[in-house]
């Protein structure tokens, strides 16, 4: 097969290389991003600072994202996506690297921020590269198989992250990120092939081509509805101990059920968009609204808080059906809108642990972010709802053919 086949043209096999290695980068970048969840004790003692405080650094990261997506779409829109996903690699590496050497707190929010840059724009070339792989009735469930990695880090990264860092020092788990950065660039450079006959725009064309209500909304859906699940999962670790008075080594084991939980929902999430497309995103919104809701009643007891993990971690199905919607709306602004709904998403990242945050520091609790996390995802619904009204002429039920 030559190299400058379409990349649909390519045996299952070398198709499961393609995705073993873009996968990687997924495993790699979840794990950066979400250790700092299980690792929240750790951080507080060891720079001498609040947990909420240690919250700020999760915005600051996901502020990376919000930044360095666009951006660096805009700024890769000409280069070869095996290119820049070689380069967004090495990025990663190096802002996590650099995480683990920070001298104090301060520092440490810079690099998590800078680290943070390359976080969607990779995951929005790595399911475009997916989507191509495959028929186009078929491009969820690629995307979700890409994505997997991003899962399978809150599955076993993140609890592996947790581990070490309880076990060594919180720094040891960066610098096992940077590994799995710098180890995927090589992955990529070996596996995917150079596709001189893709598409590409000037960066000027991508931000032309970048509007229309449809997108919008569905980003909107993404920063604004995604954002529940980030307030339960980041503070979760010090609602384990604090409210349910368990011991620390619980923290990795829920880490992993809400790992676990997140896996089986983003597969799902790709399974109903090809069957469902955009209507499964508001049932997905309306199951996070009730398992939110349930949340701050199961932190009584270890065994119902674990279930309840599980089920939360369903919102995960959100990512691949919203990512497949974005194609099917950014019309020629492909690059710049898969790498948005990754912005989209850290919005979320960055909204819910701040309001999570207002929520605690008021008093209200460690589990109020249960109920927190379900008014976003009301808001989230309401998104929805009016996108599907502008979709179908102003009706909610779209009139039969």
């Amino acid at each position: 097969m030559s190299a400058q086949a379409p990349l649909h043209e390519f045996s299952k096999f070398k198709v499961l290389l393609i995705e073993l290695a873009l996968a990687m980068g997924g495993f790699g970048i979840g794990t950066g991003e979400f250790a700092i969840m299980g690792l929240m004790p750790n951080l507080s003692n060891d720079l001498g600072v609040s947990e909420p405080e240690v919250g700020h650094l999760i915005s600051a990261y996901a502020l990376g994202v919000v930044v360095g997506a666009p951006l660096l779409a805009i700024l890769g829109a000409r280069l070869f996506r095996r290119h820049l996903l070689i380069l967004l690699m090495a990025f990663y590496a190096l802002g996590n690297v650099a995480s683990a050497l920070a001298p104090g707190y301060d520092s440490l929010m810079v690099f998590r921020f800078i680290a943070g840059l390359p976080h969607g724009a990779y995951f929005g070339v790595a399911a475009l590269v997916a989507a191509s792989l495959v028929p186009v009735n078929q491009r969820a469930k690629a995307v979700s198989r890409v994505m997997m990695g991003l899962t399978l880090a809150l599955l076993i990264g993140n609890p592996l992250a947790t581990v070490l860092g309880q076990s060594l020092n919180w720094r040891y788990a960066y610098m096992f990120v940077g590994g799995i950065a710098a180890l995927t660039a090589v992955l990529v450079f070996f596996f995917l092939p150079l596709n001189r006959d893709e598409p590409r725009n000037s960066p000027l064309h991508e931000v032309r081509a970048f509007r229309g209500a449809q997108l919008w909304y569905a980003l909107a859906i993404g920063a604004i509805g995604f954002a529940g699940m980030f307030c339960v999962f980041s503070y979760l670790a010090p609602t384990l101990l604090n409210v349910t008075n368990v011991e620390p080594f619980w923290i990795p084991i829920a880490l992993a059920v809400f790992g676990l939980g997140g896996f089986v929902g983003n597969i799902l999430g790709g399974w109903l968009f090809d069957r469902l497309q955009f209507r499964c995103v508001g049932l997905l919104l309306i199951w996070a609204i009730g398992m939110l809701m349930l949340f701050p009643l199961a932190t009584g007891s270890v065994w119902s808080l674990l279930l309840i993990c599980f089920l939360v971690a369903q919102m995960s199905a959100l990512g691949p059906a919203l990512q497949t919607r974005l194609m099917d709306v950014a019309n020629e602004a492909q690059t710049l809108a898969a790498a948005s709904h990754h912005a989209a998403f850290n919005v979320a990242n960055a909204l819910g642990p701040w309001l999570g945050g207002m929520a605690i520091t008021a008093g209200l609790g460690w589990q109020s972010t249960g109920y927190v996390g379900a008014v976003m995802a009301v808001a989230g619904l309401g998104i929805f709802m009016m996108a599907w009204r502008h979709e179908n002429g102003g009706q909610l039920v779209p009139e039969p053919d």
